[in-house]
């Protein structure tokens, strides 16, 4: 009986979730037969969706390594800054030893050059040579960590300058990355965007209404495995505070790169409203899928993350009774779909 519970309401949420989202561009539910039939030779509309649908989500790939690239060179950014004050305070220790060294011959000089054991031996008072050779000693070993301190602190910034040259092409390489991932994502998106353009607006809602069917079809066969009957684990407040985030977001539009307050993609998404719960996660799909602990589905509890298809290109959030809030694509907004309305590849926990 739990288990038809679970599935019914599940499978309630989505489909109200399409019927008011199909309202919402029709104005009214749009029959199946509503749009016109194909001209011979052309593309039937199902056909377009379909490569909108792996255009957009080529597109994901694409954002995921920008932004991936995006972070990677704000780490490398931050590091030279790091090295930049680390070269500024040995510069000044550098300064300080050598002033002291210069102390140390100065002090020599005005002793007539000679060295401050010869000057000991001819000493003609015991008591005096005793505690001038004890000076001595330490006047000899501080001398002696003072150049030794020198030599390090010279190495110390031979390899400072090493480190910021190695740190720069890394940075230099990552730009150039970002540039080739974003040209990639504006193309893809601009190729979907004029394939949608053309479509007259009773195709564009008919469009919209086969991707809801697509997904209702997906997550009622996802159901139909019996996976919800053994769900029953509880959020932790941390989780409750992540999937409360999310949540708040829905109907903020998609866009790529975007992490808040007013826009987000994906992982964006996901990423800030567990920062909002005081835990800081990798920043795309794929880096959450490699370096967040993985739970088996039937484990899954709400603020967890889902990670979709084989490349690890989209990430929604589990919110409980088999349905989960994401950021779908450009050109919709943060909404709730069922969890199991896209290909699964894992189940990842932000605060295992």
């Amino acid at each position: 009986m739990k288990r038809k519970r679970h599935g019914a309401s599940a499978l309630t949420l989505l489909c109200i979730t399409s019927i008011l989202v199909a309202a919402a561009f029709t104005g009214a539910a749009t029959p199946a037969h509503a749009a016109p039939l194909p001209e011979p030779g052309q593309k039937s509309l199902e056909q377009v969706r379909k490569e909108i649908e792996e255009l957009y989500r080529q597109a994901g790939t694409a954002t995921d390594a920008y932004n991936l690239a995006a972070g990677e060179a704000k780490a490398q950014s931050d590091k030279i800054v790091e090295i930049a004050k680390q070269v500024t305070a040995g510069q000044e220790r550098l300064t300080g030893l050598k002033n002291k060294a210069g102390a140390a011959a100065r002090a020599q000089y005005r002793s007539g050059g000679l060295p401050p054991g010869a000057q000991l031996v001819l000493s003609g008072d015991p008591s005096k040579y005793l505690i001038g050779a004890d000076l001595l000693r330490q006047g000899q070993k501080a001398t002696s960590d003072t150049i030794s301190e020198l030599n390090r602190t010279q190495r110390e910034l031979q390899q400072h300058a090493i480190d910021a040259s190695a740190h720069w092409q890394t940075l230099e390489a990552n730009r150039v990355k970002q540039e080739t991932a974003k040209k990639e994502i504006e193309q893809k998106i601009k190729t979907a965007e004029e394939l949608e353009n053309k479509l007259e607006a009773e195709e564009k809602a008919r469009l919209l209404q086969l991707e809801q069917e697509e997904q209702y079809k997906a997550q009622k066969a996802w159901l139909s495995t019996g996976v919800l009957k053994d769900l029953s684990g509880s959020a932790t407040e941390a989780g409750k505070k992540a999937v409360q985030y999310a949540t708040r977001q829905i109907g903020k539009p998609y866009v790529w790169g975007a992490e808040g307050p007013n826009s987000f993609d994906c992982s964006g998404l996901t990423s800030q409203a567990w920062l909002s719960a005081g835990r800081g996660i990798p920043r795309t799909s794929q880096e959450q899928l490699r370096l967040l602990p993985k739970v088996a589905i039937k484990d899954m509890r709400p603020g967890d993350l889902i990670i979709y298809f084989d490349d690890a290109s989209h990430v929604g959030m589990y919110i409980g009774d088999g349905a989960m809030v994401h950021a779908p694509r450009p050109g919709r907004s943060v909404t709730i779909a069922g969890a199991g309305s896209m290909p699964i590849k894992a189940i990842v926990r932000p605060d295992a």
